[in-house]
């Protein structure tokens, strides 16, 4: 990296000298090639960073992010689901339990006077 800046100084530098570049179009072409230069280590530092943090396990900010979505969904489908269904309460069941028994009592009942 050092020695492509160095070559590339070099170069502009001997292009000045000669007349074949104007300082402003050196100063362009230097801050192209140092913007360039900057995209590339960026994406080459992102890359490398992304490859140890997936090795080492951690996960991004987008995935924790994405599962905390899912998890309000799914709560909010659980209470939306509690408050539509009817509960159910001890008096119904007592109450079904009540009707069922006289039922077996009158059959037995209606038997002993047959």
């Amino acid at each position: 990296m050092a020695n492509d800046l160095f070559s590339a100084l070099r170069t502009y530098l001997m292009k000045l000298g000669n007349g074949e570049k104007t300082p402003q179009e050196l100063a362009a072409a230097l801050n192209v090639w140092a913007r360039e230069s900057g995209e590339a280590i960026k994406l080459k530092i992102e890359e490398e960073v992304e490859r140890n943090v997936s090795r080492m396990g951690f996960a991004k900010a987008s995935d924790l992010k994405r599962l905390e979505r899912e998890v309000m969904e799914l709560k909010s489908l659980i209470k939306g689901k509690a408050k539509g269904a009817p509960k159910k309460s001890n008096s119904s069941k007592s109450n079904s339990s009540r009707s069922a028994k006289p039922n077996k009592k009158n059959s037995s009942t209606k038997k002993k006077s047959k």
